[in-house]
């Protein structure tokens, strides 16, 4: 069988550092359809997965080894204009922060537009058109394709990231933590519109979050990662309510209640003396 995405052993480490492993020997698959969330605290190495997936690693970092095979290629081997063709095409990503991920000085409208033209070939009034039902889609009103990022609120110019990313219908979606700094409103539509789009389109989605309640509401597949390591793996269900590894119930603990009774306890590394991280 082959997955959309599957990872293999991928290893990560700074160029003048080899031995200081940032990502080690990381392991896991994603189906089309299916949403695979990693979690972690800042630092577990899960941005750097999702960059070693579009090929956008730091020059001072160096993919040391494993594989990342998409629809059954290995991108690693793939020239940098066959990996243009695969980014924002194919695989589209959604970054942490809308703010510094959109030109100040371009209209969104051609922001979400420079991806259809690049991929697709589309111009005029056609590109306008595919404009403007994209950011109906992101439920943002046509005419704001004229607005510039820092005219729109938080949620929209996120609304804007995700209308970029699924321009050209991508088989994968990647989201690097979507709902941060936003309001709880606001994440709840953002998590609703990315998995209507995802059932909608049957894509495959990498969520990438420290949230347990966003992966409550979308994950079908949970990686828990710590210090570059994937410390547990498996079903909502398993994951959430029946973790094996003691750091994913202490980030478990880490989670306050709804009616806020339950007492925040910091994460105790204790067991760190004891247990091997593998």
């Amino acid at each position: 069988m082959v997955h959309l995405l599957s990872i293999e052993n991928l290893t990560i480490t700074p160029v003048n550092a080899p031995n200081r492993k940032l990502v080690n020997r990381v392991s896991f698959s994603i189906e089309p359809g299916k949403t695979t969330c990693v979690v972690g605290e800042s630092g577990s190495g899960k941005s750097l997965t999702a960059l070693s997936v579009m090929g956008l690693l730091s020059d001072q970092l160096n993919r040391a080894s494993g594989k990342v095979e998409f629809q059954g290629r290995d991108l690693a081997k793939l020239s940098a204009d066959e990996m243009r063709q695969i980014r924002g095409r194919q695989i589209g990503m959604i970054f942490q922060e809308p703010m510094t991920s959109l030109n100040p000085v371009l209209t969104i409208g051609y922001q979400i537009g420079e991806p259809l033209t690049v991929h697709l070939g589309l111009k005029g009034d056609a590109l306008k058109a595919k404009v403007a039902n994209l950011l109906e889609q992101v439920g943002i009103p046509p005419h704001r394709a004229n607005s510039y990022p820092d005219e729109l609120s938080g949620g929209q110019r996120q609304r804007v990231m995700i209308a970029m990313s699924i321009a050209c219908q991508p088989a994968m979606l990647i989201a690097d933590e979507p709902t941060t700094a936003l309001d709880v409103t606001v994440q709840a539509q953002i998590l609703s519109l990315l998995n209507d789009l995802k059932q909608t389109m049957n894509m495959g989605m990498l969520l990438i979050t420290h949230d347990f309640g966003v992966v409550a509401d979308v994950a079908d597949h949970v990686v828990v990662m710590f210090r570059g390591d994937i410390v547990e793996s498996g079903s909502v269900a398993d994951v959430l309510g029946k973790p094996k590894h003691p750091y994913t119930k202490a980030l478990l603990d880490c989670v306050p209640d709804a009616e806020g009774r339950k007492p925040l306890k910091p994460i105790d590394y204790a067991w760190l003396n004891d247990e091997k991280v593998s």
